[in-house]
């Protein structure tokens, strides 16, 4: 791609997510954002942690979910919508569509925390069990949706969904101009593409850096590929991460552009980062959340003197989680 088309796309991209805020910011939480340099002395750097777990539904996942709804015809509201997810997607449509008053099934597999599944049918959301782990739900979930007519909203491969979870970034540069990083945990890739699909054209020198857990790096590995990969996944506590990729996903040719620094860490990288913020805040963040600061824990270094953002992704624990900290 020669540099004026990629300027073009940049500029469109972001224009995408500047619509989608103004669509979207009197239905959701201006999530705060809160310094924590002090939980890491010896960075030297300034580092702010931006609170996405503030949000109605304790995750950003909100934001994607409400752009999607409130771009639906009157039509497609009368016949509901469809979605797969294992929670923080899940809850971000029950809630977004009990809002706009519009039928919602959630698909999940038999991986979902019990508790998960609870809360999204509190939101008024029907829930249908499908398959062994998230891809399984998100396949099943949309062929149904394409069987009765209804809309489906993709976790991560949906332009709408990714202007939505990109509205953080605008917030972001609202509230820390000078930011030279921002650290973000990365399963589909909807958070961090959106993200950095506003930030490449509002703020191109902020490093995009998407933080990955060991156990669960297949978007990692299929950037590295240039193509949609099958990688084997490992149990992680990073649960608002697993899963596969659904192939022709749009999150593949946004991150690859956007992403600027990779970074993985290891299950007991991530626990301790989570057990780190607990102790020192008293803040109980997911295991995703623990992704972004572990991330930041490990590469510190080169971020002397610089100032980082890390997204707070969420803080919807299962039982099994809160039990380890």
């Amino acid at each position: 791609m020669n540099e004026q088309r990629r300027e073009a796309q940049t500029v469109n991209w972001s224009q995408s997510v500047l619509d989608a805020y103004r669509r979207i910011h009197q239905h959701i939480e201006r999530t705060p954002v809160e310094e924590i340099s002090s939980l890491f002395p010896d960075a030297g750097a300034r580092v702010w942690a931006k609170r996405e777990d503030r949000q109605e539904t304790g995750s950003f996942k909100l934001r994607g979910a409400t752009n999607r709804i409130l771009r639906l015809t009157d039509n497609e509201k009368a016949f509901g919508v469809i979605a797969a997810s294992n929670g923080n997607h899940g809850l971000g449509v029950a809630a977004a569509a009990k809002k706009a008053n519009v039928a919602a099934r959630v698909y999940v597999s038999d991986q979902v925390a019990p508790e998960k599944a609870r809360k999204i049918e509190r939101l008024g959301a029907t829930i249908v069990y499908a398959g062994r782990d998230p891809l399984d739900a998100e396949i099943a979930a949309r062929q149904r949706a394409m069987e009765s007519g209804r809309v489906f909203i993709s976790p991560y491969n949906d332009w709408d969904v990714l202007a939505g979870q990109g509205t953080i970034a605008v917030e972001l540069l609202e509230q820390i101009p000078e930011l030279d990083a921002v650290f973000v945990a990365v399963g589909g890739g909807g958070l961090i593409g959106g993200m950095g699909a506003y930030l490449k054209h509002a703020s191109p020198n902020t490093e995009v850096v998407g933080c990955w857990p060991e156990n669960s790096p297949v978007l990692y590995e299929s950037i590295k590929a240039g193509w949609i990969l099958p990688v084997e996944e490992k149990p992680t506590i990073s649960e608002s991460t697993a899963g596969g990729l659904e192939e022709g996903s749009v999150t593949l040719d946004v991150c690859t552009a956007v992403v600027d620094a990779y970074v993985l860490v290891s299950e007991e990288e991530i626990l301790d980062a989570m057990r780190l913020v607990h102790r020192a805040k008293g803040w109980l963040v997911e295991g995703a959340a623990g992704v972004a600061i572990a991330a930041f824990v490990k590469t510190a270094e080169r971020y002397k003197g610089k100032t980082v953002a890390i997204v707070i992704c969420g803080d919807n624990l299962s039982q099994r989680v809160k039990d380890l900290l």
